[in-house]
């Protein structure tokens, strides 16, 4: 998705209800963070270091990572958090929940993203790996490394990372072609005499 489409697609929630801004802070989550489904349901409130700008997730395999959190993403799960415990069941630690006070499970959210998302996008893949796969190119486009975008979505082989940077290779050659001097024959004739 291009950065346009994810603006409109994080400004459709209705955030004066209790769903809305549970809907928005699961979309910054998988935007912002670029975590997985299962991690998304799994995560638990003792999981969000705020004063850090920091989540806790427990990947595949149980592997642990820290990943990065977004001020957009922050201040809207302090909002969602501030009113989930008139929801919540009081034994319920994760932070997602349905609104009979239940953990969010897979079919829930994969629903709750293809709903907003058929609102907006012709694409078809219309899931909440939609929103991980927007977040990792988006990285690469604006410059960040391969490795630290490895590292940020728990992949174990720079290989599966490398999925990704089909997107951003347009935006490769768009810089290659702006700043190499040999990379038009308008640049190439400046340089030298054919």
């Amino acid at each position: 998705m291009t950065i346009e489409e994810i603006e409109k697609l994080l400004r459709l929630p209705e955030i004066n209800t209790f769903e809305g801004l549970r809907d928005l802070a699961i979309m910054e989550c998988f935007y912002g963070t670029g975590m997985r489904l299962t991690e998304l349901i799994n995560l638990k409130l003792n999981d969000i270091y705020f004063d850090e700008d920091l989540i806790r997730v427990l990947g595949k395999g149980k592997k642990e990572r820290i990943i990065p959190l977004g001020q957009a993403a922050k201040k809207i799960l302090e909002k969602y958090l501030a009113i989930r415990p008139q929801y919540a069941n009081k034994s319920v630690e994760n932070v997602f929940v349905l609104k009979n006070g239940k953990i969010m499970y897979p079919m829930a959210i994969q629903r709750i993203i293809k709903k907003y998302l058929n609102q907006i996008s012709n694409i078809q893949q219309k899931s909440p790996h939609t929103l991980r796969h927007s977040y990792a190119t988006h990285l690469l486009n604006s410059g960040a490394g391969i490795r630290v975008v490895k590292d940020l979505l728990g992949h174990e082989n720079l290989s599966t990372t490398q999925v990704y940077t089909h997107l951003s290779i347009d935006h490769l050659k768009n810089i290659y072609h702006r700043a190499h001097p040999g990379a038009s024959e308008t640049k190439q004739n400046k340089r030298r005499r054919s």
